[in-house]
C-alpha cells in the first residue's frame, strides 16, 4: 500500500499546508455536511503529510484511506485517531455508495474540534523544532 519515497521538507510543508487550508474552510462553513466532508479531507491530507515525513508515499488502491488513517494513528501514537477517523471513513462511504447520510450540527462541531486537535498534534510531530505554534 505504501512505497518508500524521499520527500523534501518543502513537499511535507505543502501537504500540511493543504490540511491547514481545509481547516480554514471547515471553520467558515455553515452546512454540517460540508464541515464533515472537509474534516475528512483534513484527516487524509494530514495523514499524507505525516507519512511523507516518514518517507512513505501511499499508492492509490482500494483501502488506501484506511491505511493512511492507521499510519497517522501509529505515528502520532493515538489510537483514538484510528477509531474516530475510521468511523468518519465509514460514514463517508455510506454517504457515497448507499444513498446518503445526514450529519447533524453537533456531529459537525465534534469533527471540526477533532480536526483542530489533530492539526495541532501533527504540527508538533512534523515540525518539533519550530519556534512558534499554529
Amino acid at each position: 500500500m505504501f512505497e518508500k519515497f524521499n520527500f523534501s521538507h518543502q513537499q511535507i510543508i505543502k501537504y500540511f499546508q493543504a490540511a491547514i487550508k481545509d481547516l480554514s474552510l471547515a471553520k467558515s462553513a455553515k452546512e454540517p455536511e460540508i464541515i464533515f466532508y472537509v474534516s475528512y479531507n483534513i484527516i487524509i491530507k494530514t495523514a499524507m503529510a505525516v507519512c511523507a515525513k516518514n518517507q512513505l508515499r501511499v499508492k492509490s488502491r482500494m483501502g488506501h484511506h484506511q491505511e493512511l488513517i492507521a499510519k497517522l494513528a501509529e505515528y502520532l501514537q493515538d489510537s483514538e485517531i484510528e477509531i474516530l477517523a475510521g468511523k468518519m471513513r465509514i460514514k463517508r462511504n455510506r454517504d457515497l455508495y448507499e444513498g446518503g447520510t445526514i450529519t447533524s450540527q453537533k456531529e459537525a462541531d465534534f469533527y471540526l474540534s477533532f480536526c483542530k486537535k489533530l492539526i495541532t498534534k501533527a504540527d508538533a510531530y512534523l515540525f518539533p523544532d519550530k519556534l512558534f505554534k499554529i
